[in-house]
């Protein structure tokens, strides 16, 4: 058994610990609560854009863009995909940062194209840099507090390569939150579009009112100004999706971490209390010992 003074000290740095978890939940707890925020109040105009395409295609269903065309005369080794990763710059979020890298090594494993990387967060690069794995090195950005105007230089930049033919299709891999226990990886497709995405089903009604509007000075030029802001709008959500998935695995992660603290504390503290008995029971042992030898 170790002594008093080994299990003491023990004691104190497991405290120590504690303090520090503790505190990691507490600033995880409010960067959550700050990123939703910041989702809720920018929500409302981007399902504004996603309405204003869909009015768009409703009124104009064989209307032929860029940003809706497939591609599918490039085909195989030819055709270059895009892979938006989203990681963390940290770890100690649990299981966060692994299942998104792995999401993204299987999705590139079963395409038959050529890959490209583009990975937000620290820990994302380092890990697929250590497996050799090409990643764009211009792409260097932290998901930190996620800005408007960082989703939109991002989107700017894939947007280019995509209308100069540098990418035939771009999809971003991050975590959504269901709730505060469930978070799972996700990839969505963010460019070509898919026109059934943005088909919104009416009532059948008789006397449904039917709108009338003109797109000036072109159907193009209008979905040429809104499908750009619409991808940033996505690419911001994925970013505060992500950022609040990983505050929320930091949160479950420091808070077992704590749990485990006060499972140790108490076992030590007994450890403790033991030790502290033998050393009394022995002290006594001799006091009665030397007492009965001086009798003798």
């Amino acid at each position: 058994m170790a002594n008093m003074k080994e299990i003491q000290d023990r004691i104190r740095s497991v405290q120590d610990t504690m303090k520090i978890t503790n505190a990691m939940y507490t600033i995880s707890s409010s960067k959550l609560k700050k990123a939703k925020k910041a989702l809720e109040d920018t929500e409302p105009y981007f399902y504004a854009l996603q309405g204003a395409i869909s009015r768009t295609l409703r009124h104009v269903p064989d209307l032929e863009h860029r940003y809706f065309d497939e591609r599918g005369t490039v085909q195989g080794k030819e055709r270059k995909v895009g892979y938006v990763v989203i990681t963390g710059d940290k770890g100690m979020a649990g299981a966060y940062n692994h299942n998104v890298e792995k999401l993204a090594e299987d999705k590139m494993a079963v395409r038959d194209c050529d890959s490209y990387l583009f990975v937000l967060g620290e820990m994302g690069r380092q890990y697929f840099t250590r497996r050799n794995m090409a990643i764009d090195t211009q792409f260097h950005y932290t998901v930190q507090n996620p800005t408007m105007h960082r989703a939109r230089v991002i989107s700017e930049l894939l947007v280019d390569k995509f209308n100069k033919g540098e990418l035939d299709e771009v999809y971003i891999i991050f975590t959504q939150m269901n709730n505060s226990v469930a978070m799972e990886p996700r990839m969505i497709q963010l460019l070509p579009l898919k026109k059934a995405t943005f088909e919104v089903k009416t009532p059948a009604i008789v006397d449904i009112h039917q709108e009338e509007i003109e797109m000036v000075p072109s159907e193009e030029a209008v979905l040429d100004m809104i499908v750009p802001n619409y991808i940033t709008g996505m690419i911001y959500s994925c970013l505060v999706e992500s950022y609040s998935s990983e505050q929320n695995s930091r949160m479950i992660a420091m808070q077992n971490s704590t749990d485990s603290a006060k499972e140790i504390l108490h076992e030590l503290n007994i450890s403790y209390n033991r030790a502290r008995q033998a050393s009394i029971t022995q002290e006594i042992t001799e006091v009665i010992s030397g007492a009965r030898a001086q009798k003798r």
